[in-house]
């Protein structure tokens, strides 16, 4: 029975050093999508948005001549 207990309690510390680590890479990996995040989006910002259709005319009305 005393080997039982034993055996549990060892596991169950694995278990926690276990977690510990996966958490530690968990934020690690959280930290870097993070800062891509904040990259790409400065990315995009400073991107030009395409023009849009032309309002008015024969041309471009209906068809993005652009493309």
């Amino acid at each position: 029975m005393d080997t039982a207990v034993n055996a549990v309690v060892s596991n169950a510390l694995a278990m926690q050093s276990f977690n510990q680590g996966q958490e530690a890479q968990n934020n690690l990996l959280k930290q870097a999508l993070d800062g891509k995040e904040a990259h790409m989006d400065q990315l995009l910002s400073s991107v030009e948005m395409q023009p849009s259709l032309a309002s008015s005319g024969s041309v471009g009305t209906q068809i993005n001549t652009f493309a």
